[in-house]
């Protein structure tokens, strides 16, 4: 049982937003993903109907992932790991991006802070992936510098889940909010189980 059970939590602001790419079958260290204007998420579902005869009797919804939109200032190695932009055969310096470009998979987290009671929310999309092809769009009229938006596909890890939330005044573990920018896993999260002769 947690030590302190919150009952309100007012999202505010986000902060310390990583992203951990998985690179062969190694997911690597967290890196800052950037400065965090907005995050959003909607579900893709399907209604599972259950009839008799022609009437519906039973209808249950099923979330088969979510569409998460993120409007961020992001480092450039970030972009180019996220929208796969390679130097492969190419002079240094140099980086291309064509038909055969593949964004790395990747872990998504962040800190969402309610300031009004001084809590902070750990969020964590554990399998994530690029759901947009790279764009540029420049526009020198502005007098603030635009925000990238960037979509990607969150879809259910090995255990079923889209996404993870802690807050942290409730955890017990403190292993869990160092490791969650750095190392998200579901081990990480997980209770653990006495051995079992």
């Amino acid at each position: 049982m947690p030590a302190q059970v919150i009952e309100q939590f007012d999202a505010w602001n986000i902060q310390n937003a990583s992203i951990q790419f998985i690179k062969g079958s190694e997911q690597q260290p967290g890196t800052k993903f950037g400065c965090v204007g907005t995050i959003s998420s909607e579900p893709e579902t399907v209604v599972l109907s259950k009839k008799c005869g022609r009437a519906t009797i039973g209808e249950k919804t099923v979330t088969t992932k979510l569409n998460v939109t993120v409007s961020a200032h992001v480092p450039v190695q970030v972009l180019r790991d996220y929208f796969g932009l390679t130097n492969e055969n190419l002079k240094p310096g140099i980086y291309s991006y064509g038909s055969n470009s593949l964004g790395k998979d990747f872990v998504f987290t962040a800190d969402v802070l309610d300031e009004f009671e001084d809590l902070t929310k750990l969020i964590a999309f554990p399998k994530a992936s690029n759901a947009g092809g790279f764009t540029i769009n420049i526009d020198t009229s502005q007098e603030e510098l635009a925000m990238l938006e960037l979509t990607f596909s969150a879809v259910s890890d090995a255990n079923g889940q889209f996404y993870y939330e802690a807050i942290t005044a409730e955890l017990e573990d403190e292993t869990v909010a160092e490791k969650w920018h750095t190392n998200f896993t579901r081990a990480l999260v997980e209770k653990s189980t006495p051995d079992t002769p």
